[in-house]
């Protein structure tokens, strides 16, 4: 099966978002969160905390790019773009209920990230449609079920 067009644009416009955002937090987080109005200070520990999930998106984001340069990571990593975007804007989604509405920026972020989450799911319906495979989360769960059987 061949990645379509748009899926390798869904799938580079994802993981180099997730690349950059996740390098700019681990580099430079307290001047990549002062653009939004968020004061970190000198606190080494709030500090390690900030950078360690930027170091985790910029991981997922070379998953996401990975489906460009391997075919048959290209399901995996839509898979992988779907649960990063759509878990950061909807947390954020969560956030603005709880706490109220944050700078314009961030809001913008969560926009910007349900809409990179939702394509890559239809990404990923498409390249499940064209492969005729259910996905990892289905495999896996086959796959526990004949380890099982032959027991």
């Amino acid at each position: 099966m061949t990645t379509t067009l748009t899926q390798k644009i869904i799938l580079f416009i994802s993981g180099a978002t997730a690349v950059g955002i996740g390098a700019a937090i681990l580099a430079v987080p307290i001047a990549f969160h002062a653009t939004n109005g968020i004061a970190l200070g000198d606190n080494t520990s709030l500090l390690s905390e900030i950078r360690a999930p930027g170091g985790a998106l910029l991981t997922m984001g070379l998953f996401m790019l990975a489906g460009l340069l391997r075919q048959r990571l290209a399901g995996f990593s839509l898979a992988v773009g779907a649960a990063v975007f759509l878990s950061y804007g909807l947390s954020r989604c969560i956030a603005i209920a709880v706490d109220g509405w944050p700078e314009q920026g961030l809001v913008a972020a969560a926009v910007i990230e349900l809409v990179i989450g939702a394509s890559c799911v239809f990404g990923w319906l498409g390249w499940r449609r064209a492969t005729g495979r259910a996905g990892l989360l289905v495999l896996l769960g086959t796959w526990g079920a004949k380890k099982v059987a032959a027991r």
